[in-house]
């Protein structure tokens, strides 16, 4: 995963494409910021899965950031924010679909053996193991809500 997100940035350094290269390097800054945070806890680098979860909050982050330009009508400033999640995704693997998420979180509850809410935990702790960075994982908690409620 780092050696591809090395990678791309010295292509979009020889490209000269200033936003690929602002956002890679944020993404390079946060990664070692975890991996600062993983040695000081006593653990080696953050895992694959790891990163995927910080790809996965930093476009959270930045849709919130959209959504609230979008609203002050800052078009240019969103239009940013929706380059940054682009560049981001392409490190992220195939989103699940609508449809594989619910056949999904199905089987990561007859396998939990889940049957009231209180078995949410063991179900999405299924989910985030099998599917980090595939889903919505805030998407996911509500259906599985749902379910088990």
């Amino acid at each position: 995963m780092r050696e591809t997100i090395t990678a791309a940035l010295k292509l979009a350094t020889k490209a000269q494409d200033k936003r690929r290269i602002s956002t890679l390097r944020l993404v390079s800054a946060a990664i070692k910021d975890r991996d600062i945070a993983a040695r000081t806890a006593g653990k080696g680098e953050a895992t694959d899965a790891e990163l995927l979860e910080l790809f996965a909050k930093m476009i959270k982050q930045r849709e919130e950031s959209e959504k609230i330009y979008r609203d002050a009508g800052r078009a240019e400033l969103a239009q940013q924010e929706a380059e940054e999640i682009a560049i981001i995704r392409e490190f992220l693997p195939k989103q699940l679909s609508e449809a594989d998420m619910q056949k999904a979180i199905a089987a990561a509850i007859a396998e939990a053996g889940a049957t009231s809410v209180k078995d949410m935990g063991k179900v999405m702790a299924a989910l985030k193991a099998r599917y980090a960075g595939q889903m919505d994982f805030a998407k996911a908690s509500a259906a599985v809500k749902a379910k088990l409620g």
